[in-house]
């Protein structure tokens, strides 16, 4: 074996997310997540056939460390060593809703499969993150396809869309940025009828993306999000989306990152995102800065994002 390296992006936050029905009927929760340009993690592993389990570096991420152990079982070749030395590096802060977990643990499964000239399928690698931290985001899918991911589950259920329509995405921080734990145990099934209203979502989101609609994804994330949270911070991010030319909202639903969505094509979105910029500092909110995501997001970044 040789040092492997892997890479995996990470989200900002979610589009959906909520309770869904499956091929039983049974309520599992999901979520569909809005991707990130901007951020990432590489990992690098080194077989060291001394060792009989993974270290880490920075100390601390276990869950990538019991990821790259689960994938040296499932992945690679009898007779390849059980141990080695794992190092992860990228500019994301944990705790902010970005899946930066999710993103250690893939980045690492892919490191450890590239160090015996493997390419894991990305099916494999849910269930290997599942296994890892519990709940994962679904990362380890590199097409722009916008999936209904049973993160508790580490399978699809449902791929909505073949991609998302441009979306040009003003970010900020709610609660100051201060890092969310996502909780270990899962949470209890709501009442039918909140069931319902995601089932709802979920088949507004698929009309949506079929006509490549950023207005109708903007109105499925921005009611996510006010079934998510009713609160102050909330409040802020909803007055600031009032400005004409946004769309809507959307946030992390375990974590801090948010953001007001515009669509990239529309009437100059530039002025669009100057005054919504104005607007999110006005409430006191953090903005960390525009991108666009979607299909043909390269085309219109450069004008949106002037």
């Amino acid at each position: 074996m040789r040092t492997g390296h892997g890479y995996s992006g990470c989200h900002h936050g979610e589009l959906l997310q909520g309770f869904f029905r499956g091929p039983g009927g049974t309520p599992r929760p999901g979520l569909v997540t809005l991707p990130s340009p901007a951020a990432g993690v590489h990992a690098r592993f080194r077989p060291d056939p001394e060792l009989t389990g993974v270290t880490v570096h920075p100390p601390g991420r276990t869950k990538a460390a019991r990821a790259a152990g689960l994938a040296l079982r499932r992945v690679t070749p009898p007779g390849a060593p059980w141990g080695g030395r794992l190092r992860l590096a990228g500019p994301v802060t944990p705790g902010l809703g970005m899946g930066s977990s999710t993103a250690d643990v893939v980045a690492a499964v892919r490191a450890v499969a590239d160090a015996c000239g493997a390419v894991p399928d990305p099916h494999t690698v849910a269930r290997i993150a599942v296994a890892a931290e519990g709940a994962s985001d679904p990362l380890m899918f590199d097409d722009p396809a916008a999936r209904l991911f049973a993160q508790r589950d580490g399978v699809v259920v449902e791929v909505l869309g073949p991609s998302l329509p441009p979306l040009l995405v003003l970010g900020c921080l709610l609660d100051g940025g201060r890092p969310v734990d996502t909780p270990a145990g899962e949470p209890a099934v709501p009442a039918a009828r909140l069931v319902d209203a995601y089932e709802e979502l979920r088949d507004r989101l698929r009309a949506a993306l079929a006509v490549g609609d950023p207005a109708g994804v903007a109105a499925v994330a921005t009611r996510s999000a006010r079934l998510h949270r009713t609160d102050d911070q909330l409040d802020r991010l909803l007055a600031a989306a009032e400005v004409p030319g946004v769309l809507g909202v959307q946030i992390a639903h375990s974590g801090s990152v948010a953001g007001l969505l515009v669509d990239p094509a529309g009437a100059d979105p530039a002025v669009v995102v100057e005054r919504a910029d104005r607007a999110l500092r006005a409430t006191g909110l953090a903005v960390t800065g525009p991108f666009v995501v979607g299909t043909g997001s390269a085309a219109v970044a450069a004008g949106a994002c002037r």
